[in-house]
C-alpha cells in the first residue's frame, strides 16, 4: 500500500471540455471535505467537480462524488482507478469545464476513468508516492555545537516533517518511521554525552 506525499496534477481535453484532475495527500475524512470545499471554491465557475478518496491504513475508507454528471460516470470510474493503483491517503478530484459536446454516459466514464489514470501516471513520474509505514512524532532539545552530526545523523534517516527553531539552544521536531525510531534516541542521547534526551509520541 502506497500513499501520496505531494500534490499532483494533469490536465486533458476531450471534444472541447477540459478535465483538470488533482490529486491530494489526505489522511482523514474531515480532511477531505475540507480539501474538496476548497476546489469547489477554486474552481466555482467549473461545470462539475468530482472526487473519489481512499483514506485508512487498510484503504478501509472509501467517497466518492459525481457532482452533478449522470449517475456512476465520474466518482465511480475515478474510485476504482484510485483502488486499482494500489495506495491510500489520496484525495482525487476531477474538474471539468463543458466544451459543448455531449459525451454520453460511456464517453463520460472513459474521461473521468482516463483523467484518473492519467494523473496517476504523472504521479508515479514524479515519485509522489511512498510506502505506507508507521511513522511517530518527536521532538528534542539540543545545543549548538551537537547540531551539525545530529543534523548529518538525521539525513540518513526517513524523517518527515521536520521543523527547527532556533533559539537559546535548538528545538527539533518531526516525524520519523516507527522502526527506526528507538536507535534514533539512542543516537541522539550517545552524540550529546547524555544531556539530550528524544521525547517521542506513542
Amino acid at each position: 500500500m502506497n500513499v501520496l506525499v505531494k500534490t499532483v496534477s494533469a490536465e486533458t481535453v476531450i471534444k472541447g471540455s477540459r478535465f483538470i484532475a488533482e490529486l491530494f495527500p489526505c489522511s482523514a475524512q474531515s480532511e477531505a471535505r475540507e480539501l474538496i470545499k476548497k476546489q469547489k471554491n477554486k474552481y466555482s465557475d467549473a461545470t462539475h467537480v468530482c472526487h473519489a478518496f481512499v483514506i485508512g491504513g487498510a484503504a478501509e475508507i472509501l467517497g466518492m462524488s459525481d457532482d452533478g454528471e449522470p449517475p456512476g460516470t465520474a466518482g465511480r470510474p475515478m474510485l476504482d482507478v484510485l483502488k486499482g493503483h494500489g495506495c491510500t491517503n489520496t484525495l482525487l478530484t476531477v474538474t471539468r469545464y463543458f466544451g459543448g459536446t455531449l459525451l454520453g454516459t460511456g464517453g463520460l466514464v472513459k474521461a473521468y476513468g482516463g483523467s484518473a489514470k492519467s494523473v496517476l501516471e504523472k504521479a508515479d513520474s514524479e515519485n509522489a508516492f511512498e510506502p505506507l509505514v508507521a511513522k511517530k512524532q518527536f521532538s528534542f532539545t539540543v545545543a549548538y555545537p551537537f547540531y551539525d552530526e545530529i543534523k548529518r545523523y538525521l539525513s540518513a534517516l526517513h524523517v518527515y516533517e521536520l521543523l527547527e527553531d532556533f533559539q537559546t539552544e535548538i528545538t527539533i521536531k518531526g516525524k520519523i518511521r516507527e522502526d527506526e525510531s528507538d536507535s534514533f534516541s539512542a543516537r541522539v542521547f550517545d552524540i550529546t554525552g547524555g544531556k539530550t534526551k528524544v521525547n517521542i509520541e506513542e
